[in-house]
């Protein structure tokens, strides 16, 4: 589904097109209110496509959930509970534990990846830190706000139950990456699910069917490299830098968006490694930090913790009367930004596991379970908790949202990073301040790692010239500007159904090609069993 370069260069300069008029005509409206009010109507149309509904027992269910949890389930029983008897064997791997493998002899391994010499270009920890970059950030903050007080504490309980089983479909897609893969002479690796899809199909003789899934797959990821993976996270970096520094203004948004950019810039022209080289060291500072500050105000609260955990387990069968669609209704909201929040399921982590320095492609898949548990069961929680417990005493309203936008107890609106940010400031005051730098580091980590991902599946479409590259690397750094001018609604309207639609091609891929990723694992277990006992 590769195109020529005319077209390829036709099909860029359409997409810049319909980005550039929108900056240019801003007289009578504020720069980043003219932004908004292009981009919304599309957003709403997109929202409404992805999440078409199946109603069961009374109740709407978006098409796309039901998808993910049949895939998830069925994943973590097929593979044994593959996310808690192998979560030990998983952190051994990252820890570097089975690197002598690596140096077994081909000869003595048999169907095992062979790539002429060239097994990657990252370590296993480089890849974890580049997919988990991309998996942990603002959705960690923001997103968790926005499912609580749209779902309440119940939506806590669900996005656990998401994350564990996540566990399982993570490993079968970054299993498939690295297995279907290519490196080039050079040893750059280009991979995915546009490869394991296209190849894997191919293999089984449904080359063609393989091609679409893979072409529909690679322009999704497009999309959502510009939204959740971008757009979204300069939008909630600007809401904090705004809203903390007092910087109000017309054109404020675009302002730093522009300033995003630039850093942005500079860092992704380096490619994979030099990605990896920053994320490596910038995730697990934010995280490091974000978490420090977040456990703070949890064993403040020492008292509340246990009415925080009771409202998180009662309200996921016993919602509020406030809370719309009832216990479906709160489930949704739980699986639906966990979804978003770990990506599990939608397949772009494989992307950046691919690029994996290895043989062995299950070891990688491994490696990939651990991103579920760190993004949604650890962080998400942890953040959850910081929220119910600020809303003990009625900070704000459960189910009363507009907009995103949960009622404060003054009257008010807020939501999303700077709802977050009030629960933080409760306990310590100032804090609201370290939330901004993790916000920051949060934001810029994710956005390098999806430039990876977006560029990749452009790769595919366009090919692997330079021109295309930096047509490519423009237009993201547009997305970068445009999502700190929309607003809040605009841009997680856009940017959950994109992510998600990315769900469609690559559960279907996985639920054909599953039982080669079961190979994989017999194989690299197998092997660790044999070395260990000799």
């Amino acid at each position: 589904m590769r195109l020529g370069f005319s077209t390829k260069l036709k099909c860029s300069l359409a997409l810049l097109t319909m980005v550039f008029p929108t900056i240019v005509r801003a007289e009578a409206k504020g720069l980043d209110e003219q932004i908004n009010d292009s981009f919304m109507p599309f957003a709403i149309w997109w929202e409404n496509l992805i999440f078409s509904k199946i109603v069961i027992f009374g109740v709407g269910i978006p098409m796309v959930l039901i998808l993910l949890l049949t895939g998830a389930l069925f994943f973590t029983v097929y593979f044994k509970f593959i996310n808690i008897l192998h979560f030990k064997t998983a952190i051994q791997v990252v820890r570097g534990k089975f690197d002598y493998l690596e140096e077994v002899s081909q000869d003595d391994i048999v169907g095992t990846i062979k790539n002429e010499g060239h097994y990657g270009e990252v370590n296993h920890f480089q890849a974890l830190t580049t997919a988990v970059s991309g998996t942990v950030g603002l959705g960690n903050i923001a997103m968790v706000a926005v499912a609580i007080s749209i779902g309440g504490p119940g939506a806590t309980f669900w996005m656990i139950v998401a994350g564990l089983l996540g566990m399982s479909s993570k490993f079968v897609e970054c299993t498939l990456g690295v297995k279907y893969r290519d490196i080039d002479e050079k040893g750059s690796v280009y991979g995915g699910p546009m490869y394991y899809l296209s190849r894997g199909f191919k293999e089984n003789g449904l080359a063609h069917l393989g091609k679409i899934l893979a072409g529909i797959f690679a322009v999704l990821c497009i999309g959502a490299s510009l939204g959740g993976g971008n757009a979204f996270q300069t939008n909630q970096a600007a809401a904090q830098i705004i809203t903390r520094f007092g910087l109000e203004g017309a054109n404020t948004g675009t302002i730093i968006g522009v300033l995003f950019a630039i850093f942005v810039g500079i860092v992704i022209i380096g490619g994979i490694k030099r990605i990896a080289k920053v994320t490596e060291k910038v995730v697990p500072l934010m995280a490091a930090l974000y978490v420090a500050a977040a456990l703070f105000i949890i064993f403040s609260n020492f008292d509340k913790i246990g009415e925080a955990l009771g409202l998180i387990v009662s309200d996921a069968f016993t919602p509020r009367a406030s809370i719309t669609g009832g216990f479906i209704g709160v489930m949704i909201q739980g699986f639906r930004r966990a979804a978003f929040s770990n990506e599990a399921g939608a397949g772009s982590a494989a992307i950046a596991h691919s690029a994996v320095n290895t043989k062995f492609a299950a070891s990688e898949g491994l490696v990939g379970l651990l991103e579920p548990f760190i993004d949604t069961v650890l962080i998400c929680t942890i953040t959850a908790l910081v929220i119910i417990i600020f809303n003990i005493d009625g900070a704000f309203v459960y189910g009363d949202v507009i907009n995103q936008q949960a009622l404060m107890s003054d009257g008010s609106r807020m939501g999303g990073v700077n709802l977050t940010s009030r629960a933080f400031e409760s306990t310590i005051p100032g804090s609201s301040y370290v939330l901004v730098l993790a916000v920051i580091l949060f934001a810029f980590s994710t956005i390098i790692s999806w430039s990876y991902y977006g560029l990749q599946a452009w790769k595919y479409l366009f090919g692997r010239g330079k021109l295309s590259d930096l047509i490519y690397k423009i237009l993201f750094l547009v997305f970068t500007i445009l999502g700190a001018a929309i607003t809040l609604d605009a841009v997680i309207k856009f940017s959950d159904a994109m992510i998600l639609a990315l769900v469609f091609p690559n559960i279907i891929g996985l639920l054909f090609l599953f039982p080669k990723a079961k190979d994989e694992l017999s194989k690299y277990l197998s092997l660790i069993k044999r070395k260990g006992s000799e």
